[in-house]
């Protein structure tokens, strides 16, 4: 993610030629070796402490008193004891050895590091062969539904046995390679090696947003701009948001503050990995066991479960038993169903359902947790509750909570009714047609997404104004934690390499929207870049602070639909670039903390991220046409083998929606949504309340709310349901509250793990169901557990309270 300006020791931070046999380790720590346990209580000496890395002494004691409540990850006992530093003198120093201020980090991150040699041959073969198998698989099935995808998680899994036995059965030869000599096989295969493959599947893994565009172009507007378009289109929108993520380091990855909690997971499984002198605790449940052999029990006991819930009996998965008693009831199918209703009574049995929209509960600090909650029970179990009963946005003709649009006769929005030859919207066919609805609960969405973007406005400027300025202002002066501390050791890689970048995908971007008919103007791309720009440091700092990252993709839809209507595939072009590039930026971003955790050196954590990046788009480009060129009937809604272009599909309804029909016809004063605007300035007032109120009572547990996680952490309703969060929530309380507080020991060893574990085991047991069973057209037994759950209109997706039954009856507007 982002990095600091360091000054190297020599060769030893990126290797080219190593001995073969004698491989020393060297433990670096800023006091001295590390003892104890990782989740030992920590002592730190105010002089040395990291704090956010942006706090100095002459600043006001007012200011800096009260920003310590603005970190709402930092411990009790740790605030307590800057407090009370924070009014001391500076006393005798201790040799109490230094850690990082906050107990996740502690439970993952070791506190010295290690000079093993990252920039090998081995870890680049590897990585590149995975990124080869990870890109095109993830390509091919993203055409599917449902999809199946590979993580990162699973490279990280099966390097593992590659690198070892790289070591064990590759001959111990030297080559020269650009008059630098490489060894071949260069001794055992090594943690930081590891993580470098790592990182090459993280940036590389996840299919391009670009490919739908290229999708729906292809197959739904009939358009072919060909092969170099696409290269264009897809290097430009992956790779534009490095140079945003370099001048993001100094904020996003310096700070202790800045945890990116979703790196802790793959830091503890590496860890576990590799980790030769683990402290066993037996007073814990798995503690007298190795760790990795705690994770590989826990991986294969998810594997074998979830062929209950995934295929013997899928009743488990979505337990609404209230809709098994009332099938047909449209009331109980809306309060209690959990595909398309509220699900007031969220039970489920399935880590699909826990884990698939939202991610692991194991991995977000239970105060992200309970601000989404808050956000979910209050706007989405309650309030479009009563919104929908009330008939408001017609909700009585309208299923509950779906992503689909419909007409004024409740059927599917027909958007080939109202295009004209040339893709662009025939006004009279619109107004002989229908306006456009969605759910309750997709409107609600929006609303709640308006209010995301302007409370991070606000709670920005609120919170982390001070902050930031004195990031920028002292950021080669600040006081280090022991992370930086550790990689200060290492030459960074310049500002001028990701502003290089940045400007060649820049031009690379003006030549794929301008050189082709695109219909987007050069300063629409301009203002796309800027919106991505300006919005990843607070959406950053959100992400690292409770691993929930606010998505820009409808505020990019609603801007441009208003700016520049009637142009679809330009919407498509300038969506990608206002909302990929800020999300690109913060998953480098987020790598780049990765290797500051693993202490890798910055310049090889560029190459690494740069290449992959690269390499990818082509791979995918090659598999996406080949498949469209190959697979019979693909895209089709009844292609045998189920690849029906889902992404592609959404992607097209998006752009006939916001580019076609657009915002000022859903939106605007008089219109059937207009309504929603209000968010906008709910979502700009409820941070000025909170901050008012912690000001006031700073003890009390508003310290801890977060309005643009309350209004923009359930971002994935719809098509996820609150059954999805719900469930989600309540295993978070049991993990990151109740057991970490009561079982502090437990959680540091083996938490992180057992949610690697889960997601593992899911993982593989979803491609042995996916290729075992649904590719040999091996249907589920059939038994009442597997039957009852397509009874339900929940399921059949027709839980509404009332139809249009006469052919030329319609509810809605009568003129629009």
């Amino acid at each position: 993610m982002s990095s600091s300006e360091r000054r190297g020791p020599g060769p030893q931070a990126e290797t080219t030629s190593l001995e073969l046999d004698d491989y020393p380790v060297n433990r670096r720590s800023a006091t001295h070796q590390r003892a104890g346990s990782i989740g030992e209580d920590l002592k730190l000496d105010a002089s040395e402490l990291a704090d956010t890395g942006a706090r100095n002494d002459d600043d006001d004691e007012e200011g800096s008193e009260h920003e310590l409540l603005l970190d709402p990850n930092l411990p009790e006992e740790e605030y307590e004891a800057r407090r009370r530093r924070s009014h001391a003198e500076d006393g005798p120093k201790t040799e109490e050895e230094e850690d990082s201020p906050y107990p996740e980090v502690r439970a993952a991150v070791r506190n010295y590091d290690e000079d093993l040699p990252c920039n090998t041959i081995r870890a680049w073969t590897i990585g590149m062969c995975l990124v080869v198998l990870g890109a095109s698989m993830n390509t091919l099935f993203s055409l599917r539904q449902p999809s199946i995808s590979i993580g990162p998680l699973i490279a990280q899994i099966i390097s593992w046995p590659l690198g070892h036995g790289w070591a064990r059965w590759v001959p111990h030869k030297r080559m020269a390679i650009f008059g630098h000599i490489i060894e071949l096989n260069p001794g055992p295969f090594n943690i930081k090696e590891h993580s470098i493959i790592v990182v090459m599947a993280g940036v590389s893994f996840s299919v391009a947003y670009a490919t739908d565009i290229i999708l729906a172009q292809l197959v739904f507007y009939k358009q072919n701009f060909g092969l170099t378009f696409q290269l264009l289109l897809t290097i430009s929108t992956q790779s534009l948001g490095y140079g945003i993520a370099g001048m993001m380091r100094r904020f996003l990855v310096y700070p202790a503050s800045m945890i990116w909690p979703g790196n802790l997971v793959a830091v503890t499984l590496l860890n576990a990995m590799h980790e030769t002198n683990d402290t066993e605790d037996p007073t814990v449940l798995g503690g007298t066991m190795p760790r990795y052999r705690w994770f590989s029990i826990v991986t294969a006991c998810a594997f074998v479960y979830y062929f209950i819930p995934g295929f013997l009996a899928q009743f488990l998965s979505i337990f609404a038993f209230a809709t098994w008693m009332a099938p047909q009831n449209p009331v109980v199918n809306q309060l209690f169903g959990g595909q398309t209703g509220l699900s007031l009574l969220p039970i489920t049995f399935d880590w699909t359902q826990i884990a698939g929209y939202v991610g692991s509960p194991l991995i977000p600090p239970w105060h992200a947790i309970a601000n989404t909650l808050v956000g979910v029970v209050f706007f989405f179990c309650f309030l479009s509750g009563v919104l929908h009963f009330n008939g408001t946005w017609y909700g009585r003709y309208l299923p509950m909570s779906d992503a689909g649009t419909y007409d004024n006769r409740g059927n599917p929005y027909n958007t080939t009714r109202i295009l004209t030859p040339d893709f662009t919207l025939d006004e009279e066919a619109y107004q002989n047609y229908s306006p456009l609805f969605i759910s309750t609960t997709f409107a609600m969405s929006y609303g709640l997404s308006f209010a995301a973007i302007s409370s991070l406005v606000v709670y920005t400027y609120l919170h982390n104004r001070k902050q930031i300025w004195r990031q920028y202002r002292n950021s080669t002066t600040e006081k280090p934690d022991i992370h930086m501390k550790l990689m200060q050791k290492y030459k960074e890689a310049p500002t001028i390499w990701y502003m290089s970048l940045f400007a060649i995908m820049l031009v690379l971007g003006f030549l794929t929207v301008l050189a082709y008919p695109t219909n987007l103007t050069w300063w629409a791309f301009l203002l796309a870049v800027i919106i991505s720009f300006g919005f990843s440091l607070p959406i950053g700092i959100i992400e690292a602070i409770t691993n929930n990252r606010i998505g820009l993709n409808v505020l990019t839809e609603f801007i441009y639909g208003y700016i520049q209507p009637g142009r679809p595939l330009a919407l498509m072009i300038f969506k990608t670039f206002g909302y990929i590039t800020m999300s690109q930026a913060l998953t480098f971003v987020s790598d780049l903390k990765f290797g500051h955790y693993m202490k890798i050196p910055p310049r090889t954590m560029f190459l690494a991220q740069v290449v992959s990046t690269t390499f990818s788009c082509f791979i995918q480009i090659v598999v996406l046409n080949f498949a469209l060129d190959n697979i019979k009937g693909v895209c089709e809604p009844d292609q045998p083998d189920h690849f029906t272009c889902p992404g592609g599909r959404v992607f097209f309804a998006a752009s006939v929606i916001w580019g076609l029909i657009g915002p000022d016809r859903m939106f605007s004063p008089g219109r059937i949504y207009s309504g929603l605007f209000i968010f906008f300035i709910v979502g700009a007032i409820v941070p000025v309340v909170i901050y008012l109120a912690v000001k006031r009572y700073p003890r009390s547990p508003l310290r801890y709310a977060m309005a643009p996680l309350i209004f923009g952490g359930a971002g994935a309703i719809p098509p996820a349901t609150p059954l999805n969060y719900l469930s989600w929530g309540i295993v978070g309380f049991i993990f990151q509250f109740w057991i970490k507080k009561r079982h502090f020991g437990w959680w540091s060893r083996l938490n992180f793990l057992t949610s690697s574990g889960l997601d593992l085991g899911l993982a593989l047991a979803t491609l042995f169901i996916f290729f075992a069973f649904t590719m040999q057209e091996i249907e589920p037994p059939k038994w009442w557990g597997n039957e009852v759950v397509g009874t339900t209109m929940d399921v059949q997706g027709t839980a509404v309270q009332m139809r249009v039954l006469k052919d030329a009856q319609q509810f809605g507007p009568e003129t629009w």
